[in-house]
This record gives structure tokens, sequence and C-alpha cells, in this order.
């Protein structure tokens, strides 16, 4: 079973919510571009300074969309 990738994007201050969700919006138009399989994309506020976007990609195809989207971090993404 191959693993998944989150990718994350981190937005501090007190406009971080509305620039984490317009960064979605663009992680979106990528989904559709690439035409990829998993279509898994959000915004989660971890303090009320800092909210981030990510996009899950499978791992054998992460290498390709880490150096299309350079996302700040990522890790392993369990559902």
């Amino acid at each position: 079973m191959n693993k998944n990738i989150k990718f994350i994007w981190d937005f501090r201050g007190p406009d971080a919510k509305k620039i984490a969700e317009h960064h979605c919006i663009h992680l979106n138009d990528y989904i559709n571009r690439e035409k990829l399989n998993l279509q898994i994309v959000g915004v989660e506020q971890l303090n009320d300074s800092h909210h981030i976007a990510y996009l899950v990609v499978e791992e054998n195809n992460m290498q390709k969309h880490r150096d299309a989207l350079k996302p700040h971090r990522g890790q392993i993404y369990q559902d």
C-alpha cells in the first residue's frame, strides 16, 4: 500500500486564515490541472494567529509535486 504525504504551508498573523483559504484555491487549481487522484485539500487552525493550508499527494509522485509546489514542510498523512 502506498503512503500519502501531506504538504503543508504555514501562514501566520491576523490574516493567516484568509491567506490559507486563498492558497487552497490555487491548490485546487493544481489538482485539476494535474488530474491528481487524491483531492484532499484543506485549512487547519493551529492557534489564533497560525493557520496551515495542506494538500495530500501519493508518495510515489511526491518529488514531482514537491518541486512544483514548494511546500514549507510535509509529513506522512494518516486519515
